[in-house]
């Protein structure tokens, strides 16, 4: 048991914080790596339609998949603090809570997905050309969503013990698999985004698998067994209270991206392949920070849960410092060369030049979303998660959406206009972040 936990209340905090992000930024990093595989060998081997049909139900995986990632962030935290407590028995009890519920949301989600998917690719104003492809893809990930969720909570559990280093290399291998296999179904058989499915949920099911194998072999306090299946009221409670505003969150988030693909679907196939290509790339781009931050969460839960406030706060800086220069160095690249960039993901002129218009627009989120996501870690780990939330709020439909559609329709601005919405949205959630911490409300542990 003792091999699966971290401490990280204890020793360099440098060392500790970096020794846990290193994995996890690798892991981020592979999974990004591991999304865009699709995208590079559809558009290379299956043609623009195809890659828009992947882009688009790509798009409501994603949601269904930030969605559980976010409600994670409540048992995250919650067996981040319970360690650094010593409380052993509320971390058993909220462990066998949150895989419980995650497999029942998963049939639940599974069925209503499988219900009203179609009527959903026309809400989104899906381009006639690309939706049986859309359908398909979307179709052969729902059925295998039970992996996806099983997968995140297994991991949100072992980050929460402060171990990131197992979920890379359930990642790696996934990553591999999923690549192997895009190759096989999509450039062999020519099964376009079926293949591209089906290999992604083969590969999902493999780190599942392999997650809950490790775990039984280091003799978890979860052993897998139909006995070991319940859900403890208190620490549902306590899973919702924290982690329903994470997910409502990231729901609101990726449905914002969603909205704005409704809008980019109404300039033609060109420019929703263009959009989904950069949205790939994003994915990679943004995967660093983001482990920072979920890494900075960690860090502050644990240490916030023993009454170090001051270890917490320094894990926040240095993380933030980390996260920025990263960042930074992607804008450059971003700015310097970005038809090499959408080359990576067809041969298409059309498509690179939509989306070399988007992407140099966009890119400027990069300067700000670095102090976002890491300050928001930092907050979550504290279990302020219904402020990040507000934030999340603002960010995705008070400034994103409307600035999207006045730049990009209204001022005729096109894929440029789009693009300006990312980092305004940022810039106001920032703002927001700022005058919450001045107020001083961020020192109290609402856990």
């Amino acid at each position: 048991m003792q091999k699966i936990e971290n401490n990280l209340t204890q020793g360099n905090l440098f060392t500790k914080l970096v020794l846990f992000a290193l994995p996890f930024l690798a892991s981020n990093l592979i999974q990004s790596f591991y999304n865009v595989a699709d995208m590079l060998i559809v558009g290379n081997f299956a043609g623009m339609v195809s890659m828009s049909g992947v882009n688009i139900g790509g798009q409501v995986t994603f949601i269904l998949t930030n969605v559980v990632v976010g409600f994670t962030m409540g048992a995250t935290v919650l067996i981040g603090q319970y360690l650094g407590s010593g409380n052993r028995v509320a971390l058993e009890r909220v462990t066998a809570t949150i895989i419980t519920l995650l497999l029942v949301l998963s049939v639940v989600v599974t069925a209503l997905m499988l219900a009203f998917k179609r009527p959903l690719l026309n809400s989104i104003k899906t381009p006639a050309e690309a939706f049986a492809e859309s359908d398909v893809y979307l179709t052969v990930t729902v059925i295998g969503i039970v992996f996806i969720f099983g997968y995140n909570a297994l991991a949100a559990i072992l980050r929460g013990m402060g171990n990131s280093r197992q979920p890379f290399y359930f990642v790696l291998v996934a990553c591999i698999t999923n690549i192997v296999l895009d190759l096989l179904f999509v450039a062999v058989f020519q099964w376009k985004a079926f293949g591209a499915a089906l290999a992604t949920v083969i590969s999902q099911a493999l780190s599942t698998v392999f997650c809950i194998v490790y775990m039984v072999k280091n003799r978890f306090h979860f052993d897998f067994r139909v006995s070991s299946f319940r859900i403890y009221v208190d620490q549902l409670a306590k899973i919702t209270r924290i982690g329903l505003p994470t997910c409502v969150q990231n729901a609101v988030t990726s449905l914002s991206f969603l909205f704005l693909t409704a809008i980019v679907n109404t300039f033609g196939v060109g420019a929703s392949a263009a959009v989904g290509a950069v949205g790939k790339f994003n994915s990679f781009a943004f995967m660093p920070v983001m482990a920072i931050s979920a890494s900075i969460s960690s860090v502050a839960a644990q240490n916030i849960g023993a009454g170090k406030m001051d270890r917490a706060i320094a894990a926040c800086r240095v993380g933030t410092a980390f996260a920025v220069v990263l960042m930074w160095v992607f804008f450059l690249g971003v700015q310097l060369f970005p038809g090499q960039i959408l080359a990576l993901f067809g041969r298409d002129t059309e498509m690179i030049q939509n989306g070399i218009t988007y992407l140099r627009s966009f890119s400027f989120d990069f300067l700000i979303v670095p102090f976002v996501f890491c300050i928001n870690g930092f907050l979550i780990g504290g279990g302020h998660t219904f402020f990040t939330l507000i934030t999340s709020m603002l960010s995705a439909m008070v400034l994103r959406i409307p600035v999207c559609w006045i730049f990009g329709i209204a001022l005729d601005k096109g894929l440029f206009g789009v693009g300006l919405g990312a980092p305004i949205a940022s810039a106001g959630a920032l703002l927001l972040i700022i005058g919450y911490m001045i107020s001083g409300k961020w020192k109290k542990n609402a856990v």
